[in-house]
């Protein structure tokens, strides 16, 4: 990012793109109602129109299939409730926008690496007609599920499928149609698009009732005026990632080889950017503060909790002891870093830690 100071927690927010940045000030200074006919109005469709196109073209899928709405969140509420099933699976390790839509749902299992278990997931389909709603690639470990192996299971059993890959479009190979998904969240500022607007990917045939009523905007599927600005900004971004994040593999490389603490998920695959460690001994939030003073930023586990720091969810179901989880940071680049800053990082986390460990010795021979 720069000398000063290394940003790398995408996977909360990543910074805008310039891109990204243009098509929003473009769209915001043209203005424009979609809905209405004359030329303002056609310009402004007309760059909802390119955006779902660009969309579409970053997850495999049709533009028609394309729903804008304020984010993953909502396209997480919308699927698994406009799904019309009535029996949900969720992973275990899902983000608390899917497991809070649905309280009741059934948890599927995971393995020690935050794996879904499929012998578990194809025990549960079983028992009946259901919606499945499993995310491509954890937001805190960045563990990817076996996505085309859950669809099988699945359709065998005359499942629905959902898959929150809001972490993964752009970093890995989303693919709407190929793996055969029903419905696939998606948000704009974690591409390096603007917070605020995301997508919800519905397949042609697949079963969805809408949970508003008004003017009939997106095909009648989410009500209310666009958001055109917003929509450029994330048409820009998805466009801007259909390039992927590969340069970064080498930088999360870099830093797991100079690190000795745990890397979480280390057995399963991930994307090329991000990595939860551990800092033995030391409190994540503890860590995050001091690497912050560093010029670093990282954070601990999932920040879409109001900046509070409290048990990893996904860890305690990985089975990971309290005590380590508490240790735990998630490291995550983007589309601007560099590897200063992966220097930065592991200068500042081995200064911490000596001083951590020196202090330590210092207390027990006292």
């Amino acid at each position: 990012m720069s000398a000063a100071y290394a940003y790398l927690d995408h996977n909360a927010t990543s910074p805008l793109r310039p891109v990204a940045l243009d098509a929003m000030v473009e769209a915001l200074r043209a203005g424009g109602n979609p809905s209405s006919v004359h030329r303002a109005g056609r310009a402004a469709r007309a760059r909802i129109d390119r955006a779902r196109r660009q969309v579409a073209d970053l997850v495999g899928a049709l533009p028609a299939e394309v729903v804008f709405t304020s984010g993953g969140t909502e396209a997480n509420n919308m699927a698994l409730r406009g799904a019309g099933r009535r029996r949900v699976l969720v992973s275990a390790v899902e983000h608390e926008s899917v497991l809070k839509a649905v309280p009741e749902a059934a948890r599927i299992a995971v393995d020690g690496d935050g794996v879904v278990d499929l012998a578990a997931l194809e025990r549960m389909l079983a028992e009946g007609p259901a919606l499945v709603s499993v995310m491509f690639a954890n937001n805190e470990t960045g563990v990817i599920q076996p996505i085309a192996e859950i669809v099988r299971l699945a359709r065998a059993a005359g499942a629905l499928i959902h898959c929150d890959a809001v972490q993964a479009a752009g970093k890995v190979a989303v693919d709407l149609h190929g793996l055969g998904l029903d419905y696939l969240s998606l948000s704009a500022h974690k591409l390096g698009g603007p917070p605020g607007i995301g997508a919800l990917v519905v397949r042609a045939d697949a079963p969805f009732a809408t949970d508003r009523a008004g003017g009939g905007q997106e095909s009648n599927r989410r009500a209310g005026t666009e958001n055109v600005g917003g929509i450029a900004g994330l048409g820009a971004a998805a466009e801007a990632s259909r390039s992927g994040l590969d340069g970064v593999a080498g930088m999360r490389d870099r830093l797991e080889a100079s690190l000795p603490g745990r890397v979480f998920g280390a057995g399963a695959a991930r994307p090329p950017n991000t990595t939860c460690l551990s800092m033995p001994g030391v409190k994540a939030e503890t860590q995050v503060m001091a690497l912050d003073l560093g010029g670093v930023a990282v954070s601990a586990g999932s920040a879409c909790s109001s900046g509070k720091v409290s048990r990893s969810a996904v860890l305690a179901a990985m089975g990971i002891d309290p005590a380590e989880a508490a240790t735990a940071i998630r490291i995550s680049c983007g589309w601007n870093t560099v590897f200063e800053d992966i220097e930065r990082l592991i200068a500042a986390w081995q200064g911490l830690y000596i001083r951590v460990t020196q202090s330590d010795i210092s207390q027990r021979a006292a």
